[in-house]
């Protein structure tokens, strides 16, 4: 399904972005990892070839033009070719509207969203080349629909991804390029056994999230045979949106 497609994952040195990678890798992809820490990059790319992967890593930061251009152009030189892109980068940084600068504000925003849109555009100039074009998967998140106080700066970016998602889909519609967002809702990437009962049984699929979730349905989101699925927002949180919470 994925033996020697060209995958592209941001945020890729821990966390989600690193799972994502690890499945991709697992079946047979040639994975770039692009991420802004170098150091952990470079570990997590050294342990993937030790395992027998094909990956290669390369420092970036989504925040800046160049170093998009130069992630694409580094895959391309490396492995021909893009075939899927999985937007995953972003930080999440509550503080309040009273409080949050200029500077604060557009530092979440080019990170978790201009970056979205310049690392499609540029995946897709390599994609549309392709027989079969390509899939663009980015990661939006419940918090897109629903929020806790001082989410501001990222709720907004998260909504943008899925309207970006959307039109994104349309304009590369003709270049046999789908795109699609996921919405995780809780993902436990740190220490899943420390979870306490109530934290799974709050939800309705009576767990709280992994990792490997997300990989999955960025296997489906991806598989040429789904090519009847674009420009949609994949919510994967368990049920937690869809339930009805009163204080008592």
């Amino acid at each position: 399904m994925f033996d020697n497609k060209v995958v592209i994952v941001t945020g890729a040195a821990q966390g989600i972005g690193k799972e994502i990678a690890t499945q991709y890798a697992k079946v047979g992809a040639n994975v770039v990892l692009a991420d802004l820490n170098e150091e952990l990059g470079e570990t997590v790319n050294n342990e993937f070839l030790a395992a027998g992967y094909s990956t290669t890593f390369v420092k970036t930061d989504v925040r800046k033009e160049k170093d998009i251009a130069n992630l694409m152009k580094r895959a391309v030189e490396q492995f021909a070719t893009i075939h899927i892109l999985i937007n995953n980068a972003g930080i999440f940084k509550p503080i309040s509207p009273y409080d949050i600068t200029v500077e604060q504000w557009d530092d979440v925003m080019n990170t978790n969203l201009r970056s979205v849109f310049l690392c499609s555009r540029e995946a897709a100039k390599f994609m549309r080349l392709n027989k079969q074009g390509g899939a663009i998967v980015s990661m939006a998140s419940t918090r897109a629909m629903m929020s806790e106080p001082y989410t501001e700066s990222y709720a907004a970016t998260k909504g943008g991804i899925v309207a970006l998602t959307h039109a994104l889909a349309s304009s590369f519609s003709h270049d046999r390029i789908k795109v699609n967002c996921i919405s995780p809702g809780w993902i436990e990437t740190v220490d899943y056994e420390s979870l306490r009962e109530i934290d799974h049984e709050q939800h309705l699929s009576r767990r709280v999230g992994k990792p490997e979730d997300i990989a999955r349905a960025c296997f489906y989101l991806t598989d040429e045979r789904n090519d009847f699925v674009t420009g949609i927002n994949l919510t994967v949180d368990g049920g937690m949106t869809k339930k009805m919470i009163y204080e008592e």
